[in-house]
C-alpha cells in the first residue's frame, strides 16, 4: 500500500513538472509572438508616421532603456498617434510594467488606441485624454521612467510635477533636445544644474534625447 502511494506522489509529482514547464514555454511562445507581430508592424510602418511622432531610432532607445533597466511605471506625455506609445508598451510587455499616457487631442488619441490594438499591446496601456498640464499634477505615481514629448515650454513644470513621485534609480527622458525650439534651453540648463540627476543627450537621431537618472 505504501509503495502504491509513493508510486502515485510521484507521478503526481511528474505531472505538476509536466504542467509547469508547459506554462512556461506557452509563455516564452506568447511573449515571441507579441515580438514578432509588434516588429512586423513597426517595420511595415517606419516610414508612415508623421503628426509629432518620434522617429524608429528614437523609438527604439526608449523601448531599451526601459528593458536593460527592467522598468515598470511607466508615463509618456505626448501620445500623439502612438508609435512610441509602441514601442514603451512593447518594453513593458517584456518587463510586466505598465504605460500612462497622456494625449491632448481626441483624434490623435483615438489613432493611438486603433495602433496599440492591433498590435495587442493595449492591456499595458492607462490612455488619458486631456490637458497634461493638469493630469500629470493629479497622477499618483511613482514612476521609474518617463518620455516627455508635449509641449516643450513646459518641459521644466512637468519635471519638476514628476520629481516627488519619480524612483531613485529611474530615467526621465525629454524628446527634441538637439533641436532650436522654445523651452529647449531652459529645461536643459535646469537638468543639468539639478544635484539629483545625471543627464545625457543620446544623439542617435538628429531629434536628441535627453536621458536624466535619478540618484
Amino acid at each position: 500500500m505504501k509503495t502504491f502511494i509513493k508510486i502515485q506522489a510521484a507521478l503526481f509529482s511528474l505531472v505538476l513538472i509536466g504542467w509547469s514547464l508547459n506554462c512556461s514555454a506557452q509563455g516564452t511562445d506568447s511573449q515571441k509572438a507579441v515580438d514578432e507581430r509588434v516588429q512586423k508592424f513597426l517595420d511595415e510602418n517606419r516610414e508612415k508616421w508623421h503628426n509629432l511622432n518620434v522617429p524608429y531610432e528614437d523609438g527604439k532607445i526608449l523601448h531599451d532603456l526601459i528593458v536593460d533597466n527592467g522598468y515598470q511605471s511607466a508615463l509618456e506625455i505626448g501620445t500623439s498617434t502612438g508609435h512610441s506609445t509602441v514601442w514603451i508598451a512593447w518594453a513593458l510587455s517584456k518587463t510586466g510594467g505598465k504605460l500612462t499616457t497622456i494625449e491632448i487631442d481626441k483624434n490623435r488619441q483615438k489613432e493611438a488606441i486603433e495602433n496599440l490594438k492591433k498590435v495587442g499591446l493595449s492591456e499595458y496601456v492607462d490612455f488619458r485624454l486631456g490637458d497634461a498640464h493638469k493630469i500629470v499634477k493629479e497622477l499618483e505615481g511613482p514612476f521609474d521612467f518617463v518620455f516627455s514629448d508635449a509641449d516643450k515650454d513646459w518641459y521644466v513644470q512637468y519635471f519638476k510635477d514628476i520629481n516627488p513621485k519619480f524612483k531613485k534609480g529611474g530615467r526621465f527622458t525629454a524628446h527634441n533636445v538637439l533641436q532650436s525650439m522654445s523651452g529647449i534651453r531652459e529645461y536643459l540648463d535646469f537638468v543639468n544644474s539639478h544635484p539629483d540627476y545625471e543627464t545625457t543627450i543620446d544623439k542617435t537621431s538628429s531629434s536628441g534625447i535627453a536621458i536624466s537618472y535619478k540618484k
